[in-house]
């Protein structure tokens, strides 16, 4: 790790991936016990750990950056929205919420930066498999090798970068809860050779770190459970577009996204 590379990420930049980090012990604290999930209006998942963890981000949230509103998944869900203008952070405490449950480990704790509809920073926290994900637009991508109950060691950072795919075909990252059939008919347009199934934002993170392609989503998702990743792929150099090629912004009435594909670079149909 070169100097350069370890003071590379912004101090906001830091900041998201410390409290999201923190965050991560609260999670793995429920993780460890009996999970009991209920279900909301719109037919997801929610346990203690998504409130909790919520609770502890938006306290946080409001230290670092108090006059930027927070739009969060559980407070959306209990009728609180707050408005929002040029500028606000998107959270999901507890993003795959079924994989939590399932105790699979492919759950993530999604923070992002939003300015003028343009994810500009990102950080995804899996701590159950000790990986912290973190990008913006001036500085690039990160990951963080972290094991839960220390502190993430910025030195450590490894700058990374999404690939071009290699001989054969594409790498894609499906959904493990959510796939169908509208995403295998989209896939027969390109030269699949694998296919990497996998839980909650981690599939943007997949591409952004090069060992995947292509992650195209044809089911619902809300804003705040693709910013913190889009803002990641986007600063490895890949990109996240609606299926017919549009930009994907945020800020949309009702935090509501259409269809989406995420790509590494030059993951174009066959």
């Amino acid at each position: 790790m070169t100097e350069s590379h370890a003071h590379a990420a912004s101090p906001m930049l830091r900041a998201l991936a410390r409290i999201a980090y923190d965050a991560g012990a609260i999670v793995l604290a429920h993780y460890a016990n009996e999970i009991t999930a209920t279900w909301k209006e719109d037919h997801s998942p929610v346990t203690a750990a998504d409130v909790e963890a919520e609770r502890f981000i938006l306290k946080r949230l409001a230290q670092l950056a108090p006059d930027v509103p927070v739009v969060a998944e559980e407070e959306v869900a209990a009728g609180r929205t707050p408005k929002v203008g040029r500028r606000f952070f998107l959270v999901d405490p507890l993003d795959g919420t079924k994989e939590f449950v399932s105790k699979n480990g492919e759950f993530t704790i999604n923070i992002a930066e939003i300015v003028e509809g343009k994810p500009v920073r990102g950080v995804v926290y899996a701590p159950a498999k000790d990986r912290i994900f973190f990008g913006e637009t001036l500085s690039g991508a990160f990951e963080i090798v972290a094991a839960p109950g220390g502190a993430p060691d910025f030195g450590e950072a490894r700058p990374v970068q999404a690939r071009a795919p290699g001989e054969g075909g594409l790498v894609v990252a499906v959904s493990r809860s959510h796939n169908d059939k509208k995403t295998d008919e989209y896939l027969t347009a390109f030269q699949v050779k694998k296919y990497l199934v996998a839980g909650s934002s981690l599939k943007f993170c997949m591409i952004a770190v090069g060992e995947a392609d292509l992650y195209p989503r044809h089911g619902r998702t809300m804003e705040w459970d693709t910013a913190a990743g889009h803002a990641i792929l986007a600063a490895a150099g890949g990109s996240v577009t609606t299926t017919d090629g549009k930009p994907f912004n945020y800020g949309k009435p009702g935090f509501a996204n259409p269809h989406f594909v995420a790509r590494g670079l030059d993951a174009k149909p066959a």
